[in-house]
């Protein structure tokens, strides 16, 4: 979250518009409802990595017109098909093999007659074309269109073979006159009898009647014991998506199998064992096997790519959450761990101080009551709930000390990452691509409480500037080869390398080496070109977006970010309902510009908020400009209260509010709201910051149910017409950085802010362990072997971590700009690691 000015709030007053929501798509009949398995297609050769259950519409590619939302709130799309269901071993039938020879016109069951006969030939069909088809309730007329079954839901569960069904392929002969190929398969392997005597037919008669009796025997042990034993185990060998899992119920030690794959209104049992109903109105299905972990079939909605699907970028819309405050807390977004301590000798005021203060707090836990926070605070049903609202990305804050602490550094150290880790099972579960952002360095970026130790910048300034940038580089590199690996790269699909680092101390001209430099670090562990590692994302710095324009000309996949709120500026006591197109007027021309000018351009925060009131929201104890208590003069509005008593909001605020959001969605066109979820106060015993959370904003009515509806807000008369270049996209072209530019903004800069030479700074060398991180682990049924990846994607990447030489001197990280750097920087034997020389040159214009 950051502070950004905005101009002061129009005037003019605007009456409340009507809830325009756009209603829900009808309730998908999804895999969780336990219906029939979908038909395999006839096709040879079937490939490996389809289901020989699923849906043959789920195997064709992806369509290549782009999805673009719908202009009006009734063209809805229309439901999707089904997702696959669980996996079985492949059905097969005898099909026309098991009809009577004698009959003329023997009926055909509907699995043999699926796409088998004559009907669909137009010539004779063979009995050797016999069914491999599961029972499904959808109907395929002789085009092979899929056609809407109006079967009632009884009827789902038995064979069909229904001669009178409208939905179902009519009955057929096997075979026409001239060709009897009726049980071809068996007269290829048994010659007609030669005429003999009544003796020999009879002794032929009895050895043929012995060998059905064995056969007969074979096939039923066959399909009561080794056929039940291999579906059970089929997972034993490979691990594939293709078995259904075996896991210990939550009550006991009783074996049931779980559903892998459910839509609305199907059950969903979590790693606890517990169960709870998921809700998604708009074509979304979950899908989780422990034998198949990395299986990316999932799909948040009908109109959002399912993660085994290509994201167009620029095409398909970003809607998208934040989940602030949950692995780096914010006191405004967990209030109740911070008014614990805010009595204390040194109140808690950031995570710095919280974690000192939980550490000397043994009785209540320690400094383990964060993990407590990480457990409680967003659990696996925030994802779905997040699925079901319609939005298909999450922007996910996380702190370096999630990979190492050094020092007297206070944090919990690298648990938050195994909660990371539970974050890319659970998207992946639902179907949501995640935005990994990294929102804390050491020594801050910018100052601000959630860069961990509110006070001054210490990266790219000061004494320390050029060591906690040396430092921050490393912990990019070790993320992005995780990230990279083809366990996660199609979850986690976007990397923000730095939250709201603060351009105006820094200096334009060494943010952008670092940001050059961060490229360089993420390509080398991702490779070039799409499929290839995440979108690299950059924050502007606070800096107008236009002026990033051009910025890294032929770079592979590279996205601005930017944080408008309106909320930090001048305050006004005008009504929410005068605000209704303040987003419109705001930001939309300039992020459509951007998208041309630079390329992918997103809103990684913004908020409902207009004023800055809610508890925390600018700090501890900060105050807030709108009633006159925040720090320096500011005039006062009123009180906060109409703005933060959310219970009191009456249908016009709360539709004001809905009409705000609705703006600020299509203005940023591709956009996280900050934040989902906002905690109680213990002081209180609710929210107190209502405008910054999405989850209490749907609950209450004033956020969209579907967020779609805000498309066409603006009537926007100038909108950014897609697509973006190849190049922008890792197609032709990308990775292609001009010499001439790479040059420029050669890494490290010659000096740095407030500190000057960064040949005369304290600096690190490559000489420590990397502190490369680890995977989940996967509990698969029998001896499946899985493998969750090492940690590191380019094993060419051998490069050691930077550290501090032995004999060299080094301030504290949170030093502050003010302090000299040591003197003399290291001891007479010492040596430093060289620094390149880079090229001084202008910044971008």
């Amino acid at each position: 979250m950051s502070q950004d000015t905005p101009p002061p709030p129009p005037t003019v007053t605007v009456t409340s518009p009507a809830d325009n929501q756009a209603s829900m798509a009808s309730r998908n009949t999804g895999p969780g409802q336990n219906v029939a398995y979908d038909p395999l297609p006839n096709v040879p050769d079937h490939p490996l990595d389809i289901h020989y259950d699923q849906d043959p519409r789920f195997s064709q590619a992806r369509s290549l017109s782009y999805h673009t939302p719908e202009t009006t709130n009734a063209d809805l799309p229309a439901e999707p098909p089904s997702p696959p269901s669980p996996a079985v071993s492949r059905p097969r039938f005898m099909g026309a093999a098991l009809a009577d020879e004698g009959g003329a016109n023997p009926r055909l069951s509907w699995a043999s007659s699926h796409n088998t006969g004559p009907s669909y030939s137009g010539s004779g069909a063979y009995d050797n074309d016999s069914s491999v088809f599961a029972l499904n309730p959808d109907g395929t007329r002789d085009s092979g269109t899929p056609v809407p079954s109006t079967r009632e839901p009884s009827q789902f569960y038995g064979y069909r073979d229904d001669p009178g069904s409208e939905n179902d392929v009519a009955m057929t002969q096997l075979n026409t006159p001239a060709t009897p190929n009726y049980l071809a398969e068996k007269h290829a392997l048994y010659a007609a009898p030669r005429s003999g005597s009544r003796r020999r037919i009879i002794i032929l008669s009895v050895l043929v009647g012995l060998i059905v009796v064995i056969i007969a025997v074979v096939v039923a042990v066959y399909f009561t014991v080794v056929r039940k034993s291999t579906s059970n185990d089929s997972t034993k060998s490979d691990g594939s998506s293709t078995a259904n899992p075996t896991p210990t119920s939550g009550s006991g030690g009783t074996q049931s199998k779980l559903a892998v794959t459910g839509g609305d209104g199907s059950k969903v049992t979590m790693d606890d064992g517990s169960t709870f109903t998921y809700s998604n109105s708009f074509g979304g299905y979950w899908y989780w096997d422990e034998n198949d972990p990395f299986n990316n079939g999932a799909r948040a909605q009908s109109w959002s790519p399912a993660l085994n699907e290509t994201f167009n970028w620029g095409v398909d819309r970003i809607r998208g959450v934040n989940l602030g405050g949950w692995l780096n807390t914010e006191p405004f977004i967990a209030p109740a761990l911070y008014e614990k301590y805010i009595n204390a000798s040194t109140p808690a005021v950031d995570e710095w101080t919280l974690s000192t203060n939980m550490a000397a707090d043994t009785a209540n836990g320690g400094l383990q009551q964060l993990e407590q926070h990480y457990k409680t605070f967003i659990t696996e049903q925030d994802f779905a709930e997040i699925a079901g609202a319609g939005l298909n990305f999450v922007r996910i804050p996380l702190p370096y000390w999630a990979i190492e602490t050094r020092g007297d550094e206070p944090f919990l150290a690298k648990t938050s990452w195994t909660y990371f880790l539970k974050a890319i099972k659970w998207a992946r579960k639902y179907g949501l691509r995640i935005n990994l952002d990294l929102h804390a360095l050491p020594g801050s970026q910018n100052g601000w409480n959630h860069s961990g130790k509110l006070g001054d910048v210490n990266v790219l300034n000061g004494a320390m500037g050029y060591a906690n940038a040396q430092r921050s580089l490393d912990y990019i590199r070790v993320l992005a080869e995780f990230i990279s690996q083809e366990e996660y790269k199609d979850v986690v699909v976007m990397f923000g390398i730095t939250n709201e680092p603060q351009e105006s101390v820094m200096g334009l001209e060494n943010l952008s080496r670092y940001y050059l430099q961060s490229y360089n670090i993420v390509r080398e562990a991702s490779g070039t070109g799409e499929g290839n590692g995440p979108f690299i994302s950059y924050h502007d710095g606070f800096l107008p977006r236009d002026q990033w324009a051009g910025f890294l000309p032929g770079a592979d996949r590279i996205a601005l970010d930017s944080h408008p709120y309106i909320c930090f500026g001048g305050q006004s006591d005008a009504a929410m309902s005068t605000y209704a197109k303040t987003p419109c007027t705001t930001w939309a021309s300039s992020f459509n510009q951007s998208m041309t000018a630079f390329g992918m351009t997103a809103a990684g925060e913004f908020s409902n908020a207009v004023t800055d009131c809610g508890k925390w929201v600018n700090g501890v104890n900060l105050g807030a400009r709108y009633d006159g208590t925040y720090t320096g003069t500011w005039p006062s509005q009123g009180s906060c209260d109409p703005w933060t008593d959310w219970p009191a909001w009456d249908d016009t605020m709360k539709q004001a509010t809905l009409q705000f959001a609705l703006a600020s969605m299509d203005a940023l066109q591709n956009w996280f709201f900050w934040t989902w979820k906002i905690g109680n106060s213990t002081v209180t015993g609710k929210v107190e910051s209502p405008a910054w959370s999405y989850q209490l904003g749907l609950q209450n009515g004033w956020m969209p149910k579907d967020p779609r509806s805000a498309d066409g807000t603006c009537g926007n008369t100038a909108p950014w017409s897609p697509p973006l270049q190849p190049s922008q996209t890792g197609g032709a072209g990308a990775g292609s950085i001009p010499a001439s530019v790479s040059a420029s903004l050669a890494w490290p800069p010659t000096s740095i802010s407030n500190a000057g030479a960064v040949t005369a700074l304290p600096s690190y060398t490559q000489t420590g362990s990397v502190p490369t991180l680890t995977a989940g682990t996967f509990s698969a049924s029998g001896t499946a072997t899985i493998s969750a990846g090492n940690g590191w994607a380019n094993s060419a990447d051998t490069a050691s971590m930077y550290v501090a030489i032995s004999t060299c001197s080094y301030l504290d990280p949170w030093v502050g700009p003010s302090a000299a750097p040591p003197s003399p920087l290291c001891s007479g034997a010492a040596k430093r690691a060289p620094v390149p020389e880079p090229l001084i040159t202008a910044p971008p214009s």
